[in-house]
């Protein structure tokens, strides 16, 4: 028996079959599925809708299923999707007289609504893991290079001095927003639609308290119509996880540009790196670079979804069906640019005197030159900026390198621009230009100084502590 077999004579064609059917993809929300009918069965045997004997011989066989597993099912596309799928391995089981009350005060608009959150709240967990997981690599990282001199980078010139500790911590922070961002959509996600029905809920007396508890959600939701319909916690997670890859392409970009030759700055590991099958000098940051391109099918399949979603009228209509495998397509690439950039960064050799020439050069401590003339001599800041910026102009003229600026070199300068000089101690003055100094002279909060990076350390491990006590409990 089929279930169009009632309302409709004639069977489907074997191409609108194929066409309508959601098998292939459907294997995302097996356990789901299976978990969904066995709290169903079991409210339907606490409130005796069903005689206790038949909900029994229906739980033995989901039970059965689960052990064995999703293979254990006989698809074909007439059975449209995993619920009818189910639903025929328990048929099979036990016979229709019993396993035909499974399906009582229960509809597929209900249940695939179920099925999507139970599975989601397991992703949103497992990729949440492996962010604090990411993290926590990060920060024994950056503590192991608190002091190590870097250059800084604004529009992608020379900046200011920083340590490789400091801009590794950074990453961080980017990271710690992308986990509460999931954590605070996890919310969202976990509320139970089973109850909703087709759209108006039944006439059988239900206990959704029940069947919340027994799949763990925090709630139900309390609009029938709302809840067969909804998907925007579909959309809430992907956007997550868009902003969660476009930070992971940064971090990929910085490592492809740090790796060239014109930077020189680190070296990936040989395991995620190829080669030219031509020029036999290369090494090439390919997976780096697949980082960069695999992270903009997040952001495509979120346009694709809201696209979907924003002309389909309440309730249920089968258009829903067709955002689930751009779903489960954001969720496996999102875990492999995650897994692969978590392993590829971690594994990164970063070259200390590279990153200390570089420090040196290109005037990366002007601001402090010129911060040293408003802390000792009172003027502000503009005139100072003015000052320095023309010392630069100078230095570049006479090939002067900025490390080696004197206080005469200053005055003739500030007499110029401002007619008296300012008579700067040269001792302050190769203090403020040395970017060594420089960065431990920046002890405030957020700054690169060593022990600012090593507060900023201890605090993301009491964030990491607390995340992994929840996780636990």
């Amino acid at each position: 028996m089929k279930i169009r077999d009632g309302r409709l004579k004639k069977a489907m064609d074997e191409e609108a079959a194929k066409f309508t059917s959601s098998v292939e993809f459907d294997k995302y929300i097996f356990e789901s599925d299976v978990k969904c009918n066995i709290a169903h069965t079991l409210m339907l045997k606490e409130e005796k809708i069903v005689d206790e004997e038949i909900a029994d011989k229906i739980l033995e066989a989901l039970f059965k299923l689960m052990d064995e597993g999703y293979d254990a099912l006989n698809f074909n596309h007439a059975d449209e999707d995993i619920h009818m799928a189910v639903e025929k391995y328990v048929i099979n089981s036990v016979g229709m007289v019993g396993a035909g009350f499974m399906h009582t005060a229960k509809s597929r608009n209900d249940q695939v609504a179920t099925d999507l959150r139970l599975s989601l709240r397991v992703k949103i967990n497992e990729i949440q893991i492996a962010i604090l997981e990411f993290i926590e690599g990060l920060v024994e990282l950056a503590i192991e290079h608190k002091n190590t001199i870097f250059i800084g980078y604004t529009h992608l010139q020379h900046g200011q001095a920083t340590t490789f500790g400091h801009h590794l911590m950074a990453y961080t922070h980017s990271l710690k927003r992308d986990y509460e961002r999931l954590k605070d959509s996890y919310k969202r996600v976990n509320l139970n639609p089973l109850g909703s029905g087709a759209l108006a809920t039944t006439t059988f007396p239900i206990n959704r308290e029940l069947t919340t508890k027994l799949l763990g959600f925090d709630t139900y939701l309390e609009n029938s119509m709302d809840g067969v319909s909804s998907r925007d916690f579909i959309v809430e997670v992907v956007s997550d996880l868009a902003i969660l890859s476009s930070n992971l392409c940064k971090i990929a970009e910085e490592l492809i540009m740090w790796s060239s030759y014109e930077f020189r700055l680190i070296e990936i590991a040989d395991e995620f790196s190829s080669t030219s099958s031509i020029m036999p000098q290369k090494k090439n940051p390919d997976v780096a670079e697949l980082v960069r391109g695999k992270s903009s099918i997040i952001t495509g399949e979120l346009m694709t979804i809201l696209m979907i979603l924003k002309g389909i009228p309440y309730t249920y209509n089968r258009d829903l069906q067709e955002i689930n495998p751009h779903l489960w397509n954001v969720i496996e690439n999102t875990e492999a640019i995650l897994s692969i950039t978590s392993k590829m960064t971690l594994s990164i050799n970063f070259k200390k005197e590279r990153g200390l020439e570089l420090a040196y050069k290109n005037f990366a401590t002007a601001t402090d030159l010129a911060d040293l003339m408003v802390k000792e001599k009172k003027i502000p800041f503009r005139i100072a900026h003015q000052i320095v910026g023309r010392i630069v102009n100078e230095s570049n003229i006479n090939n002067l390198n900025f490390n080696k600026i004197t206080s005469e070199f200053v005055d003739k300068i500030a007499i110029k621009l401002t007619g008296k000089p300012l008579s700067l101690p040269d001792d302050l003055i190769k203090k403020a230009l040395d970017p060594v100094q420089n960065v431990k002279s920046r002890n405030v909060i957020g700054g690169p100084a060593p022990e600012m990076v090593e507060l900023s350390a201890e605090n993301m491990r009491e964030f990491l502590k607390k995340e992994y006590r929840n996780d636990l409990d």
